[in-house]
């Protein structure tokens, strides 16, 4: 991204900045940037906003320790509006909220994929994805086998509520499999969007 191609003329200097969940995509808050926010943020990894209020640049989660660490900008077609993309620590809602926006949609399957990366890293001890990472690709594998036959039975034979509990089941199995291989969903989806025509 080229900095001084952004249409900071446009707002005295401000663009707003939309922040959203590098792994849920749930829009967390809005804040403006000015170049030195936006800069400071490329260099320190931190996402950081120029506070309209006290008149300086504002880095979030410095007085409650809930940083936005910074993983990709893009701007928008006019060159005037930043899409920030961040994985928070900590609650991003001064009411202690995970968004500033408490109903916005997110992704649960990216929800599970973070939760599962923490687990493979920490590896609590009474964790069963833990237990599951011990075991092996070859266990993992077994299982999502098993939830792949499980599932299919129930859409013939099952309820509605079975097939989705079944499918959830599936779906997690799926992922723990694909981490234990070094992948997570953000690949998965990659591998997606290579098929679309």
């Amino acid at each position: 991204m080229n900095i001084e191609s952004l249409a900071w003329d446009k707002q005295d200097g401000l663009l707003p900045a939309i922040v959203q969940d590098a792994c849920t995509l749930r829009v967390l808050m809005l804040g403006y940037m000015n170049r030195e926010a936006l800069e400071t943020t490329l260099q320190s990894g931190r996402v950081t906003f120029f506070s309209r209020s006290k008149q300086r640049l504002w880095t979030k989660g410095e007085e409650s320790g809930h940083v936005l660490e910074f993983v990709s900008v893009e701007t928008d077609c006019d060159s005037d509006t930043l899409l920030v993309q961040a994985n928070p620590r900590g609650p991003t809602c001064h009411l202690g909220r995970t968004s500033c926006f408490p109903e916005a949609p997110s992704s649960q399957l990216g929800a599970l994929d973070a939760l599962i990366e923490r687990r493979e890293r920490e590896r609590p001890t009474d964790s069963y994805t833990t237990r599951l990472f011990e075991g092996g690709t070859r266990r993992i594998a077994q299982k999502v086998g098993e939830e792949g036959v499980e599932t299919a039975l129930a859409a013939v034979a099952e309820g509605d509520d079975a097939l989705l509990g079944e499918a959830a089941d599936l779906a997690y199995h799926l992922l723990v499999l694909l981490r234990a291989r070094g992948f997570g969903l953000a690949d998965l989806e990659a591998a997606l969007r290579k098929r679309e025509r």
